[in-house]
């Protein structure tokens, strides 16, 4: 078989550059395998090479997307591979974002790209058209299945074999429709399918419907001016500056912020990390998103008990469900513990 260049982008984690410290870092290239494409190395057909690593920063990716996009663009084409592989980004969302963009970019350029991500990444629903996507577990402790999968299934992409569906393959569904032939036509087989369901027998449906959470809503709260009510935002309400580095999008954590003594929040010691919005109003008058001086005003009417002396923030835009329920469980554990009785839970 005729030799195979790859290409694979990663981010500042398994570049071996550093933590969130340094998701600051702009794109760099290398001539030779980094991090996990030590390993994928050794696990691709022997016709395959990784001829070099691009490296890039989650928070500079995706806070400077047409400049990322632009550079790491150009570094694909410099080492004219035949195929990219991206990640794996288990759920790191930011890393996920990345990851479907540089797809994105090697589908543009008529390259093939596969990843790695966990179902729930925001990557997946964003840019699986443009990508194979291997699923992974929701952490890097599934790097060991993870690069065999993902190197199997590059293989046989480079090398231009033919692609089986996603459940034979191990990739995810990329929304893409294609015509297949069958022994049996669609009625018979759902027959059969009623048939094995009603007798408790296993089978496999064609066609997976999703499963959503159903939240049964709390009781209505007789009497409020007794109650205490906390503030919580996906809105990326947070101290000047960002003190804790709330990432602008897929965000991987929350803060926890003072409000004791405030009857509002202004421009100068407030503003929103949000990403997903036009900042300007939310920075121009925080209380817009996260409304400290209305709560304050119902405080003295009486109307409310008292407002609980710290708000939560994070981002929810491209945040994963898994890192949103992680949140919400922490926080709302917390509340629990410090007698809130009732929560105000703000967007953008």
């Amino acid at each position: 078989m005729d030799e195979k260049r790859i290409v694979l982008y990663i981010n500042q984690f398994f570049g071996q550059i550093g933590g969130e410290d340094m998701a600051h870092i702009e794109p760099q290239s290398h001539d030779k395998p980094i991090g996990p494409g030590v390993g994928l190395s050794n696990l691709l057909p022997k016709n395959c090479t990784i001829v070099g690593t691009i490296i890039c920063g989650d928070s500079y990716f995706n806070e400077n997307l047409e400049e990322a996009s632009a550079t790491v663009g150009k570094m694909i084409k410099d080492f004219n591979p035949d195929l990219v592989i991206a990640g794996p980004a288990f759920n790191a969302g930011r890393y996920g974002m990345a990851c479907g963009t540089v797809g994105k970019i090697a589908h543009d350029m008529g390259i093939p790209a596969v990843s790695g991500m966990y179902i729930e990444n925001p990557g997946v629903e964003s840019y699986r058209q443009y990508l194979y996507i291997v699923e992974t577990t929701n952490s890097a402790a599934g790097m060991r299945t993870a690069l065999p999968a993902i190197a199997k299934l590059a293989g046989k992409v480079v090398n231009g074999e033919p692609m089986g569906t996603p459940t034979e393959e191990g990739y995810l569904s990329r929304g893409i429709r294609k015509n297949v032939f069958a022994e049996k036509r669609g009625s018979d087989r759902a027959v059969d399918m009623l048939l094995k369901k009603l007798a408790g027998e296993e089978f496999e449906t064609e066609y997976p419907i999703p499963l959503f959470d159903r939240v049964e809503p709390a009781a209505a709260i007789p009497e409020l001016s007794k109650v205490t009510v906390a503030l919580v935002t996906s809105g990326g309400i947070v101290p000047k500056g960002n003190p804790d580095r709330i990432e602008a999008s897929s965000a991987s954590h929350y803060g926890k912020y003072s409000i004791e003594g405030l009857e509002g929040l202004t421009s100068e010691g407030f503003q929103t990390a949000h990403g997903g919005y036009d900042p300007v109003y939310a920075n121009e008058a925080p209380n817009r998103v996260m409304p400290v001086d209305a709560l304050r005003a119902l405080e003295k009417e009486g109307k409310i008990g008292k407002l609980f002396p710290y708000f939560y923030a994070t981002v929810g835009n491209g945040t994963s469900v898994a890192n949103a329920v992680k949140f919400a469980t922490e926080i709302a554990h917390e509340l629990v513990n410090e007698g809130v009785q009732a929560v105000i839970l703000t967007s953008t």
